[in-house]
């Protein structure tokens, strides 16, 4: 098997996982306790929960989610292309297998607070992986893009918010006002956990150092941390003298070493230091161990 093809199985495979996690979320937490934190999947547990009189148990979520993507998906195709829909029908698709496979089972217990950060984290962590494979699972961001197609001031992160606001709004003239507050919590917890999984734990550090003796320190830095260092050209607006900007990123347990470095050689160095959220390249993560 040739390295894309082995790059393509495994975004699948992170999809399939993914929506797996975020189906158990939604079927053993987020629906049986009513916690709507948007999406197609939170219009679906509303659904659910106010056809209980006319259909055993209420419309499966599953079903809703394959029928409120169904025109989703077509105007997508028509509007936006092939290239567009992609691997987001197969995440769309696999999300409603999971949501008919898994049995609903309150794991909370009835429990709020537990299940908004339990809830939150399995699909947080489902919806890292998921966007780790290059894809989505529908609903609601697809709507975004379609609205975003024909209103080009917003940002489709923008439109995202307003309507699964929309959603979280609807779950809570359903379930109540506690929900919804708990529901917030939830989507917060998402958003945090499916960023570190999509961006990983091992975050960096970028130092910006200004000194006189950036040729020594420079030397120093490549030496005993193994790290590149770029010298950027910079003029100093108060005195107007040419300026070398030393400018290196090393790994969180580096950094202490940088500053003992540069303070040994230079006390009167100036020494900027900022989080970096992902580094590619060497030394870091490759550019072959993305998914694609």
């Amino acid at each position: 098997m040739s390295e894309s093809h082995k790059k393509t199985a495994m975004s699948y495979l992170f999809i399939l996982f993914g929506t797996g996690l975020m189906a158990f979320a939604i079927q053993c937490i987020y629906d049986p306790i009513g916690l709507v934190t948007g999406g197609f999947t939170g219009i679906a547990i509303v659904i659910k929960t106010l056809t209980v009189n006319i259909w055993e148990g209420g419309i499966p979520l599953w079903l809703t989610n394959i029928v409120l993507n169904v025109p989703v998906f077509i105007f997508s195709y028509i509007l936006l292309g092939k290239k567009f829909v992609g691997r987001t029908l197969f995440g769309t698709l696999v999300l409603s297998m999971w949501l008919y496979i898994i049995p609903t089972v309150d794991i909370a217990g009835g429990d709020y607070v537990l299940a908004a950060i339990f809830g939150g984290l399995f699909s947080g962590v489902g919806m890292g992986f998921v966007l780790k494979g290059n894809a989505t699972t529908g609903g609601t961001d697809m709507v975004a893009a379609l609205i975003q197609y024909k209103v080009r001031h917003h940002s489709v992160a923008e439109i995202m918010q307003f309507v699964d606001g929309a959603v979280v709004l609807m779950g809570m003239f359903v379930f109540g006002i506690r929900p919804a507050l708990y529901a917030i919590a939830a989507v917060y917890i998402v958003t945090k956990v499916s960023d570190a999984i999509l961006e990983g734990f091992n975050y960096s550090k970028a130092a910006y150092i200004i000194t006189e003796r950036y040729e020594e320190i420079a030397h120093i830095l490549m030496k005993e941390l193994d790290r590149g260092v770029t010298g950027l050209h910079a003029k100093g607006m108060y005195t107007g003298d040419d300026k070398c900007v030393l400018y290196c990123v090393v790994s969180k347990k580096q950094i202490v070493t940088l500053k003992d470095i540069v303070v040994k050689v230079d006390p009167d160095a100036f020494v900027i230091v900022s989080d970096v959220r992902e580094v590619l390249g060497e030394g870091f993560q490759e550019y072959r161990d993305i998914p694609s």
